[in-house]
């Protein structure tokens, strides 16, 4: 059986539980979307096999989030506070004013579900979720620059 015969299901999806390392950055393209930029610390506990003790492993991943819910988590989000994210991975290149090539890889969010409760407003019930007119708004890299 050839290689190039071979159908492979495509599949983009992430999962996350963590804290923000930062307050989000909210900024408006010029197109007038708004995205928002968090990082979230997404700890493992493991049991090192040499010395027996228990460890902790952080990740530190990028998340953006567009439209509406973009608003939302800048509003609403703090330094230090959980959240859940459901999205995707997207990586993406640039090159910095000084010549050298950058790629990173990052979750673009479709939910973003708020883990703690405000201290000042009634809880909200229902987790912060791109509406589905807001995903094609997404700009692709070539029509216009991420302004982060």
């Amino acid at each position: 059986m050839s290689q190039t015969n071979l159908r492979l299901p495509e599949q983009n999806s992430v999962t996350l539980v963590g804290r923000l390392t930062r307050d989000p950055e909210v900024r408006v393209t010029g197109k007038g979307q708004a995205v928002c930029r968090i990082d979230i610390a997404v700890n493992r506990r493991y049991k090192d096999a040499s010395s027996g003790e228990w460890k902790d492993d952080a990740s530190y991943i990028p998340v953006v989030v567009w439209g509406e819910s973009a608003n939302r988590c800048g509003d609403r989000l703090k330094k230090g506070q959980p959240v859940h994210i459901e999205g995707r991975l997207k990586s993406r290149s640039w090159e910095t004013k000084e010549g050298q090539k950058r790629n990173t890889l990052e979750v673009i969010a479709w939910r973003v579900q708020f883990l703690s409760k405000p201290a000042t407003e009634v809880p909200e019930e229902q987790p912060v979720q791109a509406q589905e007119n807001e995903a094609p708004q997404v700009a692709s890299q070539d029509e216009e620059e991420i302004p982060f």
